[in-house]
């Protein structure tokens, strides 16, 4: 023992001047753990950018700002940001559930059924949720959200939590403009200190209102780019008042209005940009749930619009309605933070049932030989063998125009 004690020393003594050397070479060698991935600066999504509806299609689109081409209406190539369906496959994400509001899990692609306009269709493709999703956490984070800032961070982190661990999770905040905080990534690590970066306080100064559907357009065309795959969702925790559309019970507020700015972002453009990219929205109000507005009576409307005349009559909140509209139509789910125990509860909810849907998909030109029909196209999916059973999937989907 007492001569391998001196051999040590020897050696130790032999290699010194080596490492005195090179003294960052003694670190390399000691040191095998690799470095922790670092969070990237928080960018403003709508930096830059302007808004363009091109007369032919009526589709709104955005473009770096300057560009003359997207300004012009002759331009040989869309603007970057256009959205095109260039695959023959409608992705159509869905979740089954039991009379009993269980989860029915272990379907085989022969027990669905689904129809275009009515029409059934071939189911060319079927997922068992086996491939990772990809979710948006987009946060609230304008001054009237303010007492409830910490704790949505809370429920942020059990979302992440509750995900399968190759979900891929990104994390946008807004107020008058939206910032991403993190683009989507499987670093746990990373997600968690995106949200801890979320601060109401940090916005105050950032003026112009609450651009709730702002922020959920540019989540869907920028955060979920053209080849994103699998399943996508938006998870959007906010109090549903959002100022820069003016929406109110009239349902055409909705559309493009008459005498106004053509080129600015409206209701229609914001689910038609989910649609297209096959995007569900889970919102969460931090508002309380309107009398009427229960499950069952959410559930009875599903095939049909909320924007309706009699909306008027119903009691609910214009704000709230929306939100509402914008979850039917993208086969989400709309929850209410005061009727629940914990907000972390909900996003653990809304976590679990992203982590049981089903994924089918069809070819909309049937044979594949020619290009379906432009606009909107309505979906009906049906379980086969399972009485009582409902299926909660967006409500159609949007093929743009070609030019």
């Amino acid at each position: 023992m007492q001569k391998w004690g001196c051999n040590r020393c020897f050696l130790f003594l032999l290699l010194l001047p080596i490492l005195l050397a090179f003294p960052n070479a003694a670190r390399e060698v000691g040191s095998a753990t690799p470095q922790k991935a670092k969070l990237p600066r928080a960018r403003r999504l709508d930096a830059g950018v302007t808004w363009r509806r091109d007369p032919k299609t009526d589709e709104l689109s955005t473009a770096p700002a300057g560009d003359a081409e997207s300004k012009s209406e002759g331009g040989a190539h869309p603007p970057a940001n256009a959205i095109r369906v260039t695959t023959q496959v409608v992705p159509v994400t869905c979740s089954v559930f039991a009379p009993d509001g269980a989860a029915i899990t272990g379907l085989t692609r022969s027990d669905f059924r689904v129809y275009d306009e009515g029409a059934g269709q071939a189911i060319t493709y079927f997922s068992l949720s086996t491939e990772p999703a990809s979710v948006a956490l987009v946060i609230d984070a304008s001054p009237s959200v303010l007492r409830d800032s910490e704790e949505m961070k809370r429920a942020a982190r059990a979302l992440v939590d509750g995900l399968s661990p190759e979900d891929r999770v990104a994390v946008v905040d807004f107020s008058a403009h939206a910032y991403l905080q993190l683009p989507l990534s499987s670093d746990r690590e990373l997600v968690r200190s995106a949200v801890a970066r979320v601060d109401v306080r940090e916005l105050l100064g950032d003026t112009g209102g609450s651009n709730i559907y702002e922020a959920t357009y540019l989540t869907a065309t920028k955060v979920f780019a053209a080849g994103v795959p699998g399943r996508k969702a938006i998870v959007l925790l906010t109090d549903g008042q959002d100022s820069g559309l003016g929406l109110t019970l009239d349902p055409s507020t909705a559309a493009p209005q008459p005498g106004k700015p053509n080129d600015r972002l409206t209701f229609e453009d914001v689910v038609r940009a989910l649609a297209a990219a096959d995007v569900q929205v889970f919102a969460v109000s931090t508002e309380n749930r309107p009398r009427i507005m229960t499950p069952d009576w959410l559930s009875a409307r599903a095939g049909a619009t909320l924007l309706t005349p009699d909306a008027r009559d119903w009691g609910i909140p214009a704000y709230t309605l929306y939100l509402a509209e914008l979850v039917r139509r993208s086969g989400g789910q709309l929850y209410f933070l005061r009727e629940s125990q914990s907000l972390a509860e909900i996003f653990r909810r809304i976590a679990q049932r992203i982590g049981e849907e089903y994924t089918l998909g069809f070819d909309p030109a049937g044979s594949g030989a020619a290009s379906p029909r432009s606009g909107w196209h309505q979906l009906r999916v049906e379980v086969t063998g399972h009485a009582g059973a409902s299926v909660i999937h967006r409500a159609a989907f949007y093929v743009p125009a070609t030019q």
